[in-house]
C-alpha cells in the first residue's frame, strides 16, 4: 500500500486557484480496474482509491504517513512560469510578423 502525497492541480474550466493551496494524500490502486461483462463499467475491489485525505502542509502528510507506518511518495509541485504579455505587444516593431487584421 503506499501513497502519493501532492498539490493537485488548478481546474482547468476555472481561472482561479480555489483548492491548490493544499497537500492531497491518495493510494496508489492494488488491484486494476475490471470491466463489468453487464453493463461495461469499470469497477475495482479496491476500497482505498476512494479515499482521498486533505492537509494544510506537506510535513502534516508526511508525519501522517509516518505515523500510521504507510509507505509514502512526495511529488513535488512544479511552479507555473509566467510570461508577461501586454496588448502593446501585438503593434511592437520587435514583432517578428507584421500584425494585421
Amino acid at each position: 500500500m503506499t501513497a502519493r502525497i501532492f498539490k493537485p492541480a488548478k481546474n482547468a474550466m476555472q481561472s482561479g486557484t480555489a483548492k491548490t493551496k493544499e497537500w492531497r494524500l491518495d493510494y496508489e490502486p492494488e488491484q486494476a480496474r475490471v470491466i463489468e461483462p453487464l453493463m461495461g463499467w469499470t469497477s475495482s475491489g479496491d476500497m482505498k482509491q476512494q479515499l482521498s485525505i486533505h492537509f494544510d502542509s506537506r510535513e502534516e502528510a508526511i508525519a501522517y504517513c509516518e505515523r500510521e507506518g504507510i509507505a509514502y511518495q512526495v511529488i513535488e509541485p512544479t511552479e507555473k512560469v509566467r510570461r508577461q504579455a501586454a496588448y502593446a505587444d501585438n503593434f511592437a516593431f520587435r514583432r517578428v510578423e507584421p500584425w494585421t487584421h
